[in-house]
């Protein structure tokens, strides 16, 4: 595991965010490629506000 320390001008600092869906049926959602599709929009997101 690699352990990427993030800094600004006054902290040191370690995140990390986790996406966590819960259907209501327990039915798997992300699939036929939503998954892929999921994954690539919320890239594209993030490198649009300049986030890791």
């Amino acid at each position: 595991m690699n352990t990427t320390y993030q800094s600004n001008n006054n902290v040191v600092y370690f995140c990390k965010y986790h996406v966590v869906w819960c259907p209501k049926y327990r039915r798997k959602v992300l699939t036929n490629g939503v998954d892929v599709r999921l994954k690539e929009l919320l890239t594209e997101y993030a490198a649009n506000l300049s986030v890791d």
